[in-house]
């Protein structure tokens, strides 16, 4: 099994690289998490990647397949540029007779102290938040607990530590429409504020925000949504009040995104381009944009083209290290977690000034 994975990922790279000549130039490192003999599960989603002061961290929900009660949280570190055996951390068991799956978690370190929070619960439309935490940096784990209640921490997309001290959640609902919001906690979890839905979840349907910062304070998010298109709205009091929902010129067939502000003041997006006229709703092909100013983005590096078998690459974790290296995890045909390391001074400048 691990060598057919093998030479299958060596002929994709090949023909990859083959066919765009920046992505060869800016990917330094492609490869997977785990291979399937080395777990116990056969289907996995959703995956996040942080790094501590030991080297990178990484988890993802693992079972037998989205929505199944087995499904568990699943945590692998990167260790002297190896990644270790993932092991299973947190689940959704209730008692002896009851047991739910768990979904989407979210790492972010606070530099003393690792956060890995997640969902437990029958669908989107019923699930409630929980984290737990971590003083070694992901080796061992606190108990979990259960968030207050309407507080689902950050649904899929890492959150960011505010100069003013609060941690930003981006987060959204989908029991009444899919609707954004934002949670706050200036206490490490102990407390919690969240405003109001920035969207009607109607004629606007949007989930999965991700934060993007710019000069002067002021925040941006990027969303999912049935609308054909990725929306974006803007904050200028910390991400207390948001503009409206409005589409950029990039499309979203239903699908997962991630971004990150660089330390240049570039911005990356990691998402799905798939047009509306062509295999909408699919998730065969993964790109990785570049821009200056959050609205205009050009094509960085081609990540995933899988036209012929219709594969799926999606739900992306995308962060920059303290090297400057940007760091990309994501699903890979719902079957193993691949991680992609990428050199931003490689790839093009991006958008208008």
């Amino acid at each position: 099994m691990k060598l057919a994975y093998s030479i299958f990922f060596m002929i994709s790279a090949i023909n990859l690289f083959a066919n765009n000549e920046a992505t060869h130039k800016a990917v330094l490192n492609s490869e997977f998490i785990y291979l399937q003999d080395d777990v116990t599960f056969p289907s996995c989603h959703a995956s996040t990647i942080v790094e501590t002061s030991d080297g990178l961290v990484a988890a993802w929900f693992g079972g037998q397949y989205e929505r199944h009660p087995d499904v568990g949280i699943w945590v692998s570190r990167n260790i002297d540029n190896n990644w270790t055996k993932p092991v299973e951390v947190a689940n959704g068991v209730q008692h002896s007779e009851l047991r739910f799956p768990t979904w989407n978690p979210v790492l972010f370190n606070y530099g003393d102290e690792l956060f890995l929070f997640y969902k437990i619960g029958p669908s989107p439309q019923d699930w409630w938040g929980a984290f737990m935490t971590s003083n070694d940096n992901g080796k061992t784990w606190s108990r979990s607990i259960r968030l207050p209640k309407e507080i689902l921490g950050p649904i899929k997309n890492k959150p960011e530590l505010l100069s003013n001290g609060d941690l930003i959640c981006p987060t959204s609902s989908e029991h009444d429409g899919w609707q954004v919001y934002m949670e706050f906690t200036s206490d490490r979890g102990k407390t919690w504020e969240r405003t109001d839905p920035i969207n009607d979840g109607v004629d606007i349907l949007a989930i999965q925000p991700s934060i993007l910062k710019h000069p002067g304070g002021r925040l941006q998010i990027l969303c999912r949504s049935i609308n054909k298109k990725i929306l974006t709205a803007w904050s200028e009091d910390n991400g207390r009040t948001w503009s409206e929902l409005l589409p950029i010129d990039l499309p979203n067939p239903n699908s997962g995104t991630d971004a990150v502000t660089l330390k240049d003041g570039r911005h990356v997006l990691v998402y799905n381009h798939i047009e509306p006229h062509a295999d909408w709703g699919n998730r065969n092909i993964l790109n990785v944009a570049i821009s200056n100013d959050g609205l205009n983005w050009v094509e960085a590096v081609l990540l995933e083209n899988d036209e012929d078998t219709k594969g799926e690459y999606s739900y992306p974790a995308v962060i920059q290290t303290e090297d400057g290296m940007i760091h990309i995890t994501y699903t890979w045909n719902r079957k193993l977690i691949k991680y992609v390391v990428i050199d931003p001074t490689k790839i093009i400048s991006g958008g208008k000034s």
